[in-house]
């Protein structure tokens, strides 16, 4: 739990602290006051000043704010400021451009610590050597074998992307429940094209969709990750870093593969055939119904991909591709919740939310989950801040080149007009904060209360 509270309060803070530096520190370059550098909203709870800033920690831990002398534009959320600020301070004062460049900042800073921990990361371990998506086998009766995919199919294009790896093909799988996708096999030569439907599987009251076939990752090894105390793979003395060698004789080329039986037996014993520093062990378990409703066996199988070391140029390709296909599939999650093919209560999250992902991701990952995490926040809270929306920084460059625009006929916004469009602008931002909180409540209780009730089929190990 302490562990978990820590990587929360990391992570949020981190992400938080970052964005307004980036305010911060343009701001100060160009000699504007700052008044506040606060994290968190409301009633301040510390800090320090240093100079002309106040340096504070407030009560609502929902974001922060730079408080720029000159500038009430936010005045009901940042509270007014000093009136005696030199006009040569003012931020209200400065030219148009400035006050956009300090305002792009925020999010600016956001995406380049989204993009440096990937590099970082790929410079000092390398990269991920994935293999080529080859399908190893296909589930019977399952979505694949209707689609006519077949063993040894190499797929070179999936819902439009051409040559995906396994983690694209799985991302818009668990996305698409029930929606036929176009995909492109090659087979002995030729280019074949699919429609494959993914199977819908419910779970928690949210849909996914799963492909019902096993990718081939040839001879990578498939390691048991984690596993869960009182559990029947627990009991039966399945330990961390087991490497798994059949399951129920059949040798295993896959996690997906180990999952699929898993799910495709259940109350049946399942004999797992794993490595052991060198010992070959059989561990025999049955699957039965957790604390969380689920029947399973309590354990995370994963691979253990190879890394190959790169140069920058290679580091650098690597951190664009992941920020953008984190994009991809975000922006597709919530353009399925504008078209109602997805509920917002189950893709969007506040705080609880993300203390559940960070705790998730620190426990399966360890340090890799706890940057993983920061970089994937950061990015979203880059873009997000981005958006036309008043209160938010791409709504002050909004209005900043609208305010440009209108001057070239002769004309400019009021204040009045400012303030009210500002005042619609904090109300949807509360609105949004509810929303969130409320949602996190909401699927809080629920998941707790279908501990008592019988699980869907679902994709568990």
């Amino acid at each position: 739990m302490i562990i978990n509270i820590l990587a929360f309060i990391f992570i949020l803070g981190a992400a938080v602290v970052l964005h307004e530096f980036g305010h911060f520190i343009v701001a100060k370059l160009l000699a504007i006051r700052v008044e506040t550098f606060s994290v968190g909203f409301g009633p301040r709870l510390f800090g320090k000043k240093w100079g002309q800033t106040d340096y504070r920690v407030s009560a609502i831990p929902l974001g922060g704010y730079v408080k720029l002398g000159g500038d009430e534009s936010n005045a009901p959320i940042e509270g007014a400021g000093s009136t005696d600020i030199p006009e040569h301070e003012m931020f209200n004062l400065r030219p148009r451009w400035q006050r956009i460049l300090v305002a792009l900042a925020g999010p600016v800073m956001n995406i380049i610590t989204a993009l440096a921990i990937p590099f970082t990361g790929a410079l000092m371990y390398g990269v991920p050597a994935t293999p080529a998506p080859v399908v190893s086998a296909v589930a019977r009766g399952g979505a694949a074998e209707v689609a006519g995919l077949k063993p040894g199919d190499r797929i070179v294009s999936f819902n439009g992307t051409e040559n995906p790896t396994w983690n694209s093909i799985r991302g818009d799988a668990l996305l698409s429940p029930g929606q036929p996708l176009q995909l492109i096999v090659g087979r002995n030569g030729e280019r074949i094209p699919l429609t494959l439907t993914p199977t819908a599987v419910t779970e928690d009251g949210e849909t996914a969709g799963f492909l019902d076939f096993v990718p081939d990752y040839g001879d990578v090894p498939v390691l048991v990750r984690e596993i869960e105390p009182n559990t029947p793979a627990a009991e039966a003395g399945l330990q961390p870093d087991d490497r798994i060698l059949a399951v129920n004789g059949q040798p295993v080329r896959s996690a997906e593969q180990v999952t699929q039986f898993i799910r495709d037996h259940k109350s049946q014993p399942i004999t797992l055939t794993v490595n052991r520093a060198g010992q070959q062990k059989d561990i025999t378990a049955t699957a039965r119904k957790l604390q969380d409703g689920r029947e399973r066996l309590g354990f995370r199988p994963d691979e253990e991909i190879p890394l190959q070391r790169v140069g920058l140029a290679s580091s650098a390709t690597f951190a664009v591709k992941s920020n953008l296909e984190i994009l991809r599939l975000t922006g597709k999650a919530l353009g399925q919740v504008v078209t109602g093919q997805r509920s917002a209560r189950n893709t969007l999250s506040g705080p609880i939310g993300i203390y559940n992902a960070a705790a998730a991701s620190v426990q399966r990952l360890g340090w890799t989950g706890l940057f993983g995490m920061l970089g994937f926040l950061s990015l979203n809270l880059g873009i997000f801040n981005l958006l036309p929306i008043p209160v938010l920084d791409g709504g002050a460059i909004f209005l900043l080149l609208l305010e440009g625009l209108l001057a070239t006929i002769g004309l400019k916004l009021s204040m009045t007009v400012r303030e009210r469009i500002q005042q619609v602008g904090f109300v949807m931002v509360i609105l949004l904060m509810v929303f969130v909180i409320s949602n996190d409540v909401v699927k809080l209780f629920s998941r707790g209360s279908s501990n008592s009730r019988p699980a869907a089929t679902e994709p568990a190990k």
